[in-house]
């Protein structure tokens, strides 16, 4: 049941907010959302007393909590938005708790870990009016918003495909868990770190802190890590929807872990930028990217993370973290582009929290982008089997596929 509509605060009012997830990422995102104006850290939240000591000795009087449903026991009233930065498993039932709630979220990327979670944010923070912002912080980059303005101008004409690639690898093998059980450390919570996920045994260094997104259960594989980062710049350009289908040409998926060396294909239904439809390459770790179809000059090469779009007029390479560059037929096209200040992500979130403009990434545009993300993870499982996506009744036209949209939720962990 929802609670009371959360009305954004005025400019001159403090925002209060609760960062659940303090540790690495976390504790980034807690630190420039601190930053921000007329901004309080009024909680901190984590299943690991070490990084929830390190956090609470930077923001002296913010109340801490190793459960963050405690947290909302205890403080509802008092906190007027969350930053949701844990594994990604627990995205989900920590950004509906709170925008039930009525409390404004910053998630980070990717939105949800399943299908379902990610349909149900969206509808939730459309219902409640919240302000929502993707933790994807390049979004507001001046590479990423260069690349954007560029080409929503039109200068490689109608786009008919997109190739998307990441060097890393989040995969695992075979072998499934370790053969051992450790002893938990005192400092980690380990029930509220499995939280809605099937119980097993802690095992040092598979998990918590740093290998968790490698686990089914718990990540989402490399795609996961970084598609929805190397896919925004091209949805947010060229008005991109649902996918209407997925194959996975790479390896597929382990028992319990992602396969390395992922390569999917996606077809979307065109836009007024693009062709009548448009394919999305995908390809990460050790996987071939096609650079035959980038026109690159014979002394250029593409970099180890990034997307290029092949249009019309000539090719667009849009290099992760760096300024886009432009080619037709081997050679440099000289174009002219103006480029555009970096923003910080997060205060843009807390400025709109509190009545000052809006965020680029609500979840409105982020969950759509998530789905087509997850809609690669799912494929994985299926290698080489081309799936039709129903994205209105949220089905594959495999069942066995469409089981995969939602997850089974441990007891008492239920949604």
């Amino acid at each position: 049941m929802l609670g009371p509509p959360r009305t954004r605060l005025s400019p001159i009012e403090t925002l209060n907010v609760a960062c659940v997830g303090v540790g690495g990422m976390g504790g980034s995102d807690l630190s420039a959302t601190a930053s921000g104006k007329n901004v309080r850290i009024v909680a901190l939240c984590d299943i690991d007393a070490n990084n929830l000591g390190n956090a609470s000795k930077q923001h002296e009087g913010a109340k801490t909590f190793a459960d963050y449903r405690k947290m909302f026991d205890a403080m509802g009233k008092d906190i007027d938005a969350v930053v949701v930065a844990t594994p990604d498993h627990m995205h989900g039932s920590i950004a509906l708790a709170a925008m039930a709630l009525g409390k404004h979220v910053y998630c980070q990327k990717p939105i949800a870990h399943n299908l379902y979670e990610c349909r149900e944010m969206a509808t939730l923070a459309s219902e409640s009016g919240v302000v929502t912002q993707m933790g994807t912080q390049i979004h507001s980059h001046s590479a990423y918003r260069t690349a954007v303005a560029a080409l929503r101008t039109g200068v490689i004409g109608k786009v008919h495909e997109a190739h998307l690639w990441v060097g890393k690898s989040w995969g695992g093998g075979p072998g499934g868990r370790p053969d051992r059980v450790d002893v938990v450390p005192d400092h980690v919570d380990w029930d509220l770190w499995l939280g809605v996920a099937k119980d097993r045994p802690y095992v040092k260094g598979q998990y918590h802190p740093a290998q968790w997104r490698r686990w089914l259960d718990f990540g989402s594989g490399t795609l996961g890590d970084m598609g929805c980062h190397i896919f925004d710049p091209v949805f947010a350009a060229l008005g991109i929807g649902a996918p209407m289908s997925v194959v996975s040409n790479g390896p597929g998926h382990f028992q319990e872990m992602f396969a390395p060396d992922g390569d999917f294909l996606y077809e979307f239904p065109g836009t007024d930028q693009t062709a009548e439809t448009i394919k999305f390459r995908w390809t990460d770790g050790g996987s071939k990217k096609a650079a035959e179809r980038a026109q690159l000059p014979a002394d250029e090469t593409l970099p180890g993370a990034g997307s290029f779009l092949v249009g019309e007029k000539g090719v667009m390479v849009i290099p992760h973290w760096a300024a886009p560059r432009f080619y037709s037929k081997g050679e440099k096209l000289d174009v002219d582009v103006t480029t555009l200040p970096s923003k910080e992500h997060r205060h843009e979130w807390t400025d709109a929290c509190r009545g000052e403009g809006s965020t680029s990434t609500p979840f409105s545009y982020a969950c759509p982008l998530t789905e087509a993300v997850l809609l690669g993870t799912v494929a994985g499982h299926f290698p080489g089997e081309k799936l039709q996506w129903d994205s209105d009744k949220m089905e594959f036209d495999n069942y066995l596929a469409t089981a995969l949209v939602r997850r089974i939720y441990r007891k008492g962990w239920q949604l």
